[in-house]
């Protein structure tokens, strides 16, 4: 049996506890504390990490870990992120600037994606369409990354685990392109 990390990241309130939470195995850790953030209306923030595990059918377990949403703790990202297979980058396309969000996560995760796979959803597409897939895909393309991107609803298990199986396709290629 072997564990695996991957890290799921994105601005606050935009579903990351409930992405980890609609398919761990157990019940999720969470560090949630009082929203002090007015610009958001959330009743809680994560400050620390969250935690959830699922096992795979040979065996292997994927352990989730999901970081805190506000800039202010993104030296909590280069912690979570240090030796993870694969990072999911989750976006809401109701805030007020999802493509600023968008370059904040590629900018804060830079490092990291240059030795990892990476997969992003977007949320909310149906009753916010624009900006569209393919717009990110260009914002994307301009900066010389071609990344995969679904649509997403983190509270529906079978498009969270889409997420995740995008991103274990990406290790497996990377992984049988290294042998030697």
């Amino acid at each position: 049996m072997r564990d695996f990390k991957l890290v799921f990241t994105g601005p606050m309130g935009v579903g990351k506890t409930t992405a980890i939470a609609a398919i761990s195995e157990t019940a999720p850790i969470a560090t949630e504390v009082v929203n002090a953030d007015t610009s958001v209306a959330k009743a809680t923030t994560t400050v620390g990490l969250d935690f959830g595990q699922v096992t795979l059918d040979n065996g292997d377990r994927l352990r989730l870990y999901g970081t805190p949403g506000q800039s202010r703790f993104d030296f909590m990202w280069k912690i979570l992120v240090r030796d993870a297979l694969g990072l999911a980058i989750l976006l809401d396309n109701s805030r007020p600037d999802p493509m600023a969000d968008l370059a904040q996560y590629l900018d804060g995760f830079a490092g990291a994606l240059e030795r990892m796979p990476c997969a992003i959803g977007v949320s909310r597409l149906p009753s916010h369409p624009a900006p569209t897939l393919d717009d990110y895909a260009q914002a994307l393309a301009a900066r010389g990354l071609v990344l995969p991107l679904l649509a997403v609803d983190p509270r529906r298990k079978d498009d969270v685990v889409a997420l995740i199986e995008t991103l274990l396709m990406q290790i497996e290629v990377l992984d049988e392109e290294a042998a030697p």
